[in-house]
């Protein structure tokens, strides 16, 4: 079957949202069948079909299955079902319960699963399946928030008052990532979109320079809005196992008009980024260590700020934002063992990895057409910069022969989506990535398209 016809085979399905107040993000009680004594359950499962010019086969375990923006291992075409092209497939359940005044006590709590395979989604699994494996070999595998947590979106609890705000604390999404979900033209309610947007496909931004930090456990998070001033923060309690180093955000921001604004800063210490076993560190592994579940990892404190902003026209949005990341080597060294999210074990760590300093500069920008109030188009650029970090003969280079070279990365992406009913939606839509120089060493391809047709189904 051809792409366009399985698209318009496919294109029967899709989905709704889940409503939220300004200063309260938990759902209050409704008069429906799945909120009962200010209890609700909601969900969302969300699966397309893809096709890739340049990817790796599918995994059972990322939470969108594949590799939507161009990676290493990026080879021959694909083409698979996929999970949570457009949002995370999970379930939830939330409460609020009143206390004094406009007061509440909240909690919320999440799992996010794959359709595909009805596995728990756990990024850091795809990368111990490939353990050993060369390039070429490799299914699909990418470094997650998500390390098959029994709730790996979330578990928090806390206050909230619709005056004065939201005080939470547990495992929860940072509110850089919050941000990114809400200047991106192609994000969707709660996610930026996987499998359209670079933002989505590689979560860098969202997590200040590491996708695991996207979400942060053992945190402590504040958020509220007055009148048209908004207001964030977010502390981790650093020294748990797998939660490394502490981190510290904030957020000032306002809206006025249609327009709205916000700036962030961010800072981790001890941030991991978790990679697959070479096959020379694999012969080498300790017996200490079980193959199928260690891994290595560079480790860094990285230092993000950012601004990012939309204008609401009615019919039409403009979107844009940019984030400017410092990578350092950690002051505080992890050794060989730490536990990391979701139990993996690094076997080897990478405390050196920047001598001197990289700059990461991440930009974009996109407009969202309602055309009908159940019909909307999308369309976004991003981009990455690195300026060069690397040493010694190299220093200052501009080509892909070291992956601390200075490099580029561009995103071009198309999205459409129709919702035919109050929980059914269907959407198609495509991203384009490329790598050039330093962002590009070791590739085996420099570049993919890929195309994704999808529908979804909310409660």
């Amino acid at each position: 079957m051809s792409f366009i016809r399985a698209a318009l085979a496919m294109a029967g399905l899709a989905a709704a949202s889940l409503a939220q107040a300004q200063n309260t993000p938990y759902p209050a009680p409704q008069d429906e069948a799945l909120s009962w004594h200010g209890i609700t359950v909601y969900g969302v499962v969300d699966l397309g079909f893809q096709y890739q010019t340049h990817g790796a086969p599918a995994s059972d375990y990322i939470a969108y299955s594949t590799e939507p923006v161009i990676q290493k291992n990026s080879n021959g075409s694909v083409s698979a079902l996929t999970s949570s092209p457009l949002s995370w497939s999970r379930i939830g359940i939330a409460g609020k319960e009143p206390l004094i005044g406009d007061w509440s006590g909240v909690f919320r709590a999440e799992v996010y699963f794959n359709p595909t395979s009805g596995n728990l989604s756990d990024g850091l699994k795809s990368l111990t399946l490939n353990n050993g494996r060369s390039l070429t070999a490799q299914s699909a595998n990418l470094d997650s928030s998500v390390a098959g947590q029994a709730f790996g979106g979330g578990a928090v609890v806390g206050v909230s008052s619709s005056t004065w705000g939201t005080l939470t604390f547990g495992r929860q999404q940072t509110v850089l990532a919050d941000g990114i979900v809400r200047y991106d033209a192609m994000e969707d309610g709660q996610d930026s979109a996987h499998a359209f947007s670079l933002l989505g496909g590689s979560r860098t931004a969202a997590g200040g320079g590491t996708t695991e930090d996207t979400r942060l456990d053992h945190s402590i998070r504040y958020t509220a809005r007055y009148d048209w001033l908004h207001l964030g923060a977010l502390y981790q309690l650093g020294g748990a196992s797998g939660s490394a180093g502490s981190a510290i955000q904030a957020q000032l921001g306002a809206s006025v008009a249609g327009a709205s604004l916000d700036a962030f800063y961010a800072k981790k210490y001890d941030a991991i980024s978790a990679s697959s076993l070479t096959a020379q560190q694999l012969t080498g592994l300790a017996p200490a260590y079980a193959a199928s579940n260690s891994l290595a990892a560079t480790v860094s404190d990285n230092t993000a700020w950012a601004l990012m902003g939309l204008y609401d026209f009615g019919t039409v949005k403009l979107f844009a934002g940019y984030e400017h990341i410092r990578f350092a080597n950690p002051n505080t060294p992890l050794a060989p063992g730490y536990v990391d999210i979701g139990g993996y074990v690094l076997a080897y760590v990478n405390n050196n990895a920047y001598p001197s300093d990289k700059t990461l500069q991440i930009f974009w920008g996109g407009a969202k057409w309602y055309v009908t109030p159940s019909f909307y188009l999308a369309a976004s650029y991003y981009g990455y910069k690195q300026d060069s970090f690397a040493t010694g003969k190299n220093a200052g280079c501009s080509s892909a022969v070291n992956a601390g070279c200075s490099g580029t990365e561009n995103a071009f992406s198309l999205l459409g989506a129709y919702r035919f009913s109050a929980r059914f939606d269907a959407y198609l839509g495509t991203v384009w990535t490329g790598v050039q120089d330093g962002l590009a060493s070791g590739f085996l391809n420099t570049s993919t398209l890929t195309s994704t047709v999808g529908v979804r189904f909310k409660f």
